[in-house]
């Protein structure tokens, strides 16, 4: 698959490729074989394991296990990343990345903190880097949009693919929500996420974010304002109540 090659070269290591070929895009989606289940001793404990217990197992090379936190993580660190870029299809390429960088820096793990916390961290940062990127993009894209008028040279702009936002969101107070919170400000937009949609604790929130407790709960006050204040024109002529 061009997409797997792409990913694993971004990487650029024999563990890269090895993940890639291993585990592929299908990651998200595997399933154990009954015969890879019946030969691993400890896979009636798993479901019953802790994240790290599991964590450290993944450490030793437990692809089993490393299968177990995927069925956990995966649908979180997809709704983490979709509404983060508003773009479903990307946030399922970076959710895929999210477990290869897990798998690949499986050792740097230490049980001293929470596994959600740390793969949490892995995912907001990768989310992030996909909004610089787009800002990135949109200021070329300005530039050589200027260059053309002065110029009356043709405009290439990069076919950076299409937004599916509706294939996530099918309700239209879902979508009017969504659209808010891709237009807050990325330091309100990200402590939105995490704590009401997916219910992390202030301290979570801080770990996850290097930000001191304080902050956290300041930039939520915030961020819920500014939410409201986006969505009640909205609700007002929608009919619904805030």
């Amino acid at each position: 698959n061009e997409g797997d090659l792409c990913m694993a070269a971004s990487f650029a290591t024999p563990e890269a490729i090895n993940f890639m070929a291993r585990f592929g895009r299908g990651l998200i989606c595997l399933t154990m074989t009954p015969d890879r289940v019946r030969n691993d001793r400890t896979v009636s404990h798993l479901k019953l394991s802790s994240d790290e217990d599991l964590m450290e197992a993944c450490v030793d090379d437990s692809e089993i296990a490393f299968q177990e936190l995927t069925n956990r993580f995966k649908n979180r660190i997809l709704n983490i990343i979709t509404r983060y870029i508003g773009d479903r299809h990307r946030a399922e390429d970076l959710t895929q990345e999210t477990f290869m960088r897990v798998f690949l820096h499986r050792h740097r793990y230490r049980r001293s903190g929470k596994f959600s916390t740390w793969i949490y961290t892995i995912a907001v940062n990768l989310a992030k880097n996909e909004i610089r990127k787009k800002v990135r993009l949109r200021r070329v894209v300005s530039l050589e949009a200027s260059a053309e008028k002065e110029t009356g040279a043709p405009l290439q702009i990069p076919d950076g693919g299409p937004v599916a936002d509706e294939q996530v969101i099918s309700r239209d107070m879902s979508r009017m929500v969504q659209a808010a919170i891709l237009r807050l400000p990325a330091k309100y937009r990200e402590v939105l996420i995490l704590r009401d949609i997916q219910d992390l604790s202030y301290i979570e929130i801080g770990e996850v974010l290097g930000l001191p407790g304080g902050t956290v709960r300041s930039r939520i006050n915030r961020a819920r304002l500014a939410l409201k204040e986006k969505l009640a024109p909205h609700i007002k002529r929608s009919g619904y109540e805030l």
